[in-house]
């Protein structure tokens, strides 16, 4: 990008943070996600990073907060309120420290450590207590002049009304609402048939602005101390939190120590795992030298310290660009458009696609091939373009057109009634075999080890197989003569290969790739028939009998089935692999969890989430995909989404990983 670019870019950037900023500071409300503003205002700081004869005093960077509420008296802060640039990876936070320490002396960088502090979804506010009382209570507005809160925050019980130090003492914390708190709110609203508030820290920021404290007083906000302007002769920031807490205020036990950058990446790694079980929400971990002389020598850079910075925890969503749209042709010959992405970290993975689903979804979201997005994960796997951002367009964007003709055999693509897919009608389309090929091979199917989508590719190509069956005939003088294939890994593929020939009916039939056919229904034909024939001898209404598979599901496994050339495919099958079934009295004494249900949310670390499915179901239980009221188990692992949010404002019980392992041993 050269500075040309880089100055429109900037300019678009900044017009529209301000315009969130302005929404969600002075107005309290959102448009898009917390993250997904983070991930543009990182984006401008890159920039000015890059370009810093760019940087302008208006520029969203060297600011914070709004504009102080009229109904408010302004408050003018003696010291400006900073707050902190955002960090999102090892490699940010290395760059963070390599800046400051060209700044120091030999001798000070010997003295750098750190104090963390866990960073609290709330809203920062100013104490001001003279003479041992609380005098003035403020928010931090645009960080020189905020809104004077006195009589809102002396209803917030964890803030003292009075201290015993006579001087003047000038304390920075913030405001906030405990996750139970938030749930109570929201269910009262429920029921009044109000809306819902849409995070702890909207109604935080928007108690602490209520013209009558009563209402203040009935939300039970809490608080935390964190910062101590006044001089006590602390050497260092961890010093400020203990005098703080012998002044009587309440300061976060969880705040730690660090000697070095890799003790903080272990502290954030922690809380990343830890953070379901705080009673508040946080988004990430304050870093702070330490050394309070050396903090206050390294200054101030716009609107944040130098010597500090937010290292936030994997967005759950974030701003990327489409650079292209792509047309992916599946196993059933549905057309599915993907967008190809500027590469981009979602809940710490590196995502350059994203599925659009179809063309109606592109219509719904007004994209452009070009166009800034905001990108999630949904159902906390599948990336997913949540929003487009016409206001950062150049007008070099360009409108994507759906293809009249399959791109892979150039048949005449036919939407079918009642669907919005475009569908290649061509049954021996090679794409559409190579998508089957993908599906048979994967983990929740046949499952071999080292057989991934490039492999097949070249098996394709090669024209060593021509359907699935094809697989378990190879032999290692196949591969070995294939470019770039070593002896060795021939052989543990052939010894994969063999070693998959048992499979279960549940399996076996996902496998088969039906349309309309995922696990749990493969699941339920498996336990209903208990045998490939008989689901191959079964009438239309034998399917529609099973109590989870509607008619039109229904109908297109019975239509699979009826089809001569897929029999013909189930038989070569079942003449190389052995089907099996687990038999009901074998494993009726182990089924603890019969009745139970249960939804995986996040990555688990000591077992894979297949294997957990699998050991719940063995054991008698339901794996379900969405959480309900009925929902017995929410199980949360690494980077939760939003089934954790869902069960908690349910009160469904959540289980961590080790909870969750005592149940499943």
């Amino acid at each position: 990008m050269d500075k040309t670019e880089a100055k429109q870019r900037i300019e678009k950037l900044r017009k529209s943070i301000n315009h969130h900023r302005y929404l969600y500071h002075v107005l309290d409300k959102q448009e898009i996600s917390d993250s997904a503003l983070d991930s543009l205002k990182k984006e401008l700081f890159d920039l000015e990073q890059l370009f810093p004869d760019l940087i302008t005093a208006d520029s969203p960077t060297q600011r914070i907060g709004g504009q102080p509420l009229k109904q408010f008296k302004k408050f003018r802060h003696s010291q400006r309120m900073t707050s902190f640039n955002d960090a999102f990876s090892r490699e940010d936070m290395e760059d963070w420290q390599e800046r400051f320490m060209k700044l120091l002396t030999e001798s000070e960088k010997q003295k750098i450590n750190y104090y963390c502090e866990l960073k609290i979804d709330g809203l920062a506010i100013e104490l001001i207590y003279k003479d041992g009382f609380l005098e003035t209570g403020s928010t931090r507005g645009d960080g020189t002049v905020g809104e004077d809160i006195t009589q809102n925050l002396k209803t917030v019980e964890a803030i003292p009304l009075q201290i015993e130090d006579k001087r003047e003492i000038i304390v920075r914390g913030e405001v906030f609402v405990t996750k139970k708190e938030f749930e109570k709110m929201n269910k009262l609203q429920a029921e009044k048939g109000l809306p819902v508030y849409a995070n702890p820290r909207n109604i935080a920021a928007g108690s602490v602005r209520q013209l009558d404290p009563k209402i203040t007083a009935s939300r039970k906000l809490d608080s935390f101390a964190y910062d101590l302007l006044t001089d006590f002769g602390q050497d260092l920031h961890e010093g400020k939190h203990k005098i703080l807490k012998e002044l009587g205020f309440k300061t976060n036990k969880h705040n730690k120590f660090c000697k070095n950058l890799e003790e903080v990446l272990h502290f954030r790694e922690y809380w990343i795992k830890e953070r379901e079980k705080l009673d508040y929400e946080i988004d990430g971990v304050v870093v702070l030298v330490n050394n309070n002389e050396i903090f206050e020598k390294l200054g101030i850079v716009g609107k944040s310290p130098r010597g500090g910075i937010a290292y936030k925890f994997p967005q759950a969503q974030s701003t990327t660009k489409v650079l292209d749209i792509q047309i992916q042709v599946g196993r059933t010959g549905a057309m599915t458009p993907v967008a190809i992405l500027e590469p981009v970290q979602v809940t710490g993975i590196t995502i350059s696609r994203a599925t659009l689903h179809n063309e109606d979804e592109i219509r719904r979201l007004g994209l452009k091939i070009g166009d800034t997005v905001i990108v999630g994960r949904a159902g906390d796997v599948i990336p997913d373009i949540i929003k487009v951002l016409p206001e950062l367009r150049t007008g070099r964007e360009k409108n994507f057109k759906m293809p009249e003709i399959c791109p892979s055999c150039g048949i005449k693509l036919v939407k079918l009634d009642g669907e919005v897919l475009l569908k290649c009608p061509n049954k021996n389309c090679f794409a559409q075999k190579r998508r089957g090929f993908y599906h048979f091979v994967s983990r929740t199917a046949f499952d071999f080890d080292g057989l991934g989508p490039k492999i097949i590719d070249r098996l394709l190509d090669e024209g060593l197989v021509a359907d699935p069956s094809d697989l378990f005939d190879l032999k290692e003088g196949d591969l070995k003569n294939l470019e770039r294939f070593a002896e060795k890994s021939a052989e543990n593929l052939i010894k994969s290969i063999q070693e998959k020939k048992e499979i279960t009916l549940a399996k076996f039939i996902y496998a088969l790739g039906v349309r309309n056919v995922g696990e749990e229904t493969a699941i339920d034909l498996a336990k209903y028939f208990a045998s490939i024939n008989k689901i191959k001898m079964a009438k239309l209404e034998d399917f529609e009998k099973i109590l989870d598979i509607g008619p039109v599901v229904a109908k297109s496994i019975f239509e699979w089935f009826g089809e001569k050339e897929n029999l013909k495919f189930v038989e070569r099958l079942e003449k190389k692999v052995k089907i099996t079934q687990p038999s009901p009295k074998a494993s009726a004494g182990k089924q603890t969890l019969n009745g139970k249900s249960f939804v995986l949310t996040g990555t688990l670390e000591s077992i894979t989430r297949l294997g957990a499915k699998e050991r719940i179901r063995e054991l008698g239980g339901d794996v379900l995909e969405s959480v309900s009221s009925k929902t017995d188990y929410v199980v949360v692992g690494l980077e939760p989404g939003s089934k954790a949010e869902k069960a908690r404002k349910l009160g469904v019980k959540i289980l961590n990983e080790q909870e969750f392992l005592k149940i499943i041993k």
